[in-house]
């Protein structure tokens, strides 16, 4: 399989030169030469089968010839060592949980998968450059904790995201920096993307990629979908809280790839050019807003062109194939305790933006299934304003919380982040 940027065709690579690189020197997101089909059998199988066993094969021709499909299953083997639990939170509406993983976010798969494929497929001395909203940076830091040959450098938007995930991604240590930017995400995803086009940077100190940008991140979030698909039995629609859309265009990507399913829905908070571009506006990037669901301020997603490209970049087809919904703070704070009200049900504020968009284009023939996104506990104070419980705190992540906060403050500026990579 090559993978092709999507802004110069011209541009491909295999599989680990896309991995290694992560983001095309043109700028442009790879994207497969071809989208693998498996048959409807596979994706509603009668045989007992674990999360490995669909993501090997869903991953083995992504991957081909670089790894194998018993490689592949070794690697998810050790990946999925969670549950992703399927909760039924009212009758035939689902929260695919999908943070009962190291750093409590449903990122641990991705960037847990991203390391153990670069372990494979490079042996030179890499610098991962990551900008996070909230989770990415956290899994990011445990996911490659102490792996030789890998530094990381984490940037960060300043009081923009929750305390919880703060000391995650800044109290790591070892292999991991943290670099707290006086600015918004945009400001931190744009000052990666350029020091991803300085070559004289890369001489120097070759970058790669854990955003979802990087094919390796963004491809294996498909196995959600497909776990779900399985666990039901039957096809499901799909609410999915979204910010830089990489779990989105995921789940698109096993849909096009022949799995069974009842529609998407991409829920947004505030942040919404991506609904406005759904309900059939042009598309246009805007400065992010700060909120309570702030893994999902996003005012340009990355990742949005690969969703266009799932369609063949029939933008009447994707708007039929993924409805828009937005939620505002205030109805998040609404959703997260009439939820509990009504199911007794915690849910994060992410997860209330998704499960408000299940309910806004609710499909009753079929099941309805919410990501779960965070673990409710990442988020407590706003859980606790909205609902007036205090989600009790998993034990390592309460232990980060004692530690000392180790990170470097630098203005919003590509000068500032090339400085502090040199020097």
């Amino acid at each position: 399989m090559l993978y092709r940027s999507l802004t110069d065709p011209s541009i491909q690579r295999d599989f680990a030169q896309a991995v290694i690189e992560g983001l095309a020197p043109d700028k442009g997101l790879y994207y497969p030469e071809r989208i693998p089909q498996l048959p409807e059998a596979f994706w509603l199988s009668d045989d007992d089968l674990q999360p490995w066993h669909l993501g090997a094969a869903m991953m083995a021709p992504l991957a081909n010839p670089i790894l194998s499909e018993s490689e592949l299953t070794d690697i998810l083997k050790d990946v999925l060592d969670f549950p992703l639990d399927l909760h039924e939170i009212e009758d035939n509406v689902y929260a695919l949980e999908l943070f009962h993983g190291p750093t409590h976010a449903f990122k641990d798969v991705g960037a847990r998968f991203l390391s153990r494929v670069l372990g494979r497929v490079s042996d030179k001395r890499l610098t991962i450059l990551v900008a996070t909203s909230g989770d990415t940076g956290s899994a990011v830091a445990q996911g490659f904790l102490n792996v030789p040959n890998i530094d990381v450098v984490i940037l960060y938007p300043q009081g923009r995201i929750s305390k919880i995930q703060e000391q995650q991604l800044t109290t790591a240590g070892a292999n991991i920096k943290a670099l707290e930017v006086e600015g918004a995400f945009d400001d931190c995803q744009a000052m990666v993307k350029a020091a991803f086009l300085d070559s004289d940077l890369q001489s120097q100190r070759p970058l790669t990629s854990a955003n979802s940008i990087n094919i390796a991140r963004w491809m294996p979030q498909s196995i959600y979908y497909a776990w779900a698909t399985y666990m039901l039995g039957e096809p499901a629609q799909f609410s999915v809280p979204s910010g830089n859309v990489g779990n989105l265009a995921a789940g698109v990507l096993a849909a096009q790839m022949g799995m069974p399913h009842a529609g998407f829905i991409a829920a947004t908070n505030a942040n919404d050019g991506l609904h406005a571009f759904l309900n059939g506006s042009d598309f246009v990037a805007r400065p992010s807003v700060a909120t309570l669901s702030n893994a999902m301020d996003v005012g340009d997603p990355s990742n949005r062109p690969r969703l266009e490209a799932l369609f063949g970049h029939d933008l009447s087809a994707m708007r039929a194939a993924v409805l828009g919904a937005t939620l505002d703070d205030a109805g998040t704070q609404r959703v997260m305790k009439d939820v509990v009200d009504r199911s007794g049900y915690v849910m994060c504020p992410h997860t209330a933006v998704g499960y408000a968009g299940l309910m806004a284009h609710r499909n009753p023939a079929s099941p309805g299934v919410v990501l779960a996104t965070a673990h409710p506990a990442k988020f407590g104070e706003v859980v606790e304003r909205a609902t007036g419980l205090s989600p009790e705190i998993p034990a390592h992540l309460a232990e980060c919380l004692d530690k000392a906060k180790e990170a470097t403050v630098i203005p919003p500026t590509y000068d500032a982040l090339k400085a502090y990579l040199l020097g």
